[in-house]
């Protein structure tokens, strides 16, 4: 039995494309692995908020040390990375803003990277001092862009600070086994966009199968 969680990026409702293929990613996963558990979190409706001063000081203070306003200022994030890394998959639906990610999910980012939780930093090691501690598990992206071609070779591929980020700052903390699943022509519409949501969808099909 493993224990997916189920996030959502997309501020938008009924309209949001990647709110709309995560629902049918966890929807098909659930049919074909009906024993694992599923824990879902909405942050483009419900964002978190951004890493402020006293975050710092409590994320970098020994829990022995923090006073009650330091344990206050990151009890979220701790309830965030629990829950993150309780999970064994992820699927994480992330649409394009100016061709990375929206800042509510930077945000989010920031609240589980975290020093002594998900990353560990050691010094005494000059050559590699950052040693990822999220292993041995799997994510799925679903993003939904405007454009297309922001694929390898493609015409947008300088344009495409999305993907690179996410498997720069996943990998970074131990998530190595990303697979990407990309609605794109969002803002064109007609066919462009109905093709591109169809074979989104064959291939959720066949990751939901494996």
């Amino acid at each position: 039995m493993a224990h997916l969680l189920h996030i959502d990026a997309s501020p938008r409702g009924e309209r949001s494309h990647s709110r709309r293929l995560t629902r049918e990613f966890v929807e098909s996963w659930k049919q074909t692995h009906p024993g694992d558990i599923v824990t879902y979190r909405d942050i483009g409706r419900h964002p978190v908020p951004h890493v402020d001063e006293a975050w710092i000081a409590a994320a970098y203070t020994p829990l022995e040390q923090q006073t009650p306003q330091l344990q206050n200022a990151i009890h979220l994030s701790d309830q965030l990375v629990d829950e993150f890394i309780a999970a064994d998959i992820y699927v994480i639906g992330v649409p394009m803003y100016n061709f990375s990610v929206p800042s509510t999910f930077k945000a989010y980012i920031d609240q589980i990277v975290r020093p002594g939780r998900t990353f560990a930093f050691e010094p005494e090691n000059p050559t590699n001092p950052y040693q990822p501690l999220v292993l041995d598990k799997k994510m799925f992206i679903i993003t939904a862009r405007g454009d297309s071609g922001f694929g390898p070779g493609e015409r947008n591929e300088k344009l495409n600070h999305q993907d690179p980020y996410l498997r720069t700052i996943f990998g970074f903390i131990g998530i190595t086994d990303l697979t990407f699943v990309h609605v794109e022509n969002g803002e064109l519409g007609g066919i462009s966009l109905a093709q591109s949501i169809a074979n989104a969808q064959a291939k959720i099909m066949e990751l939901v199968a494996i």
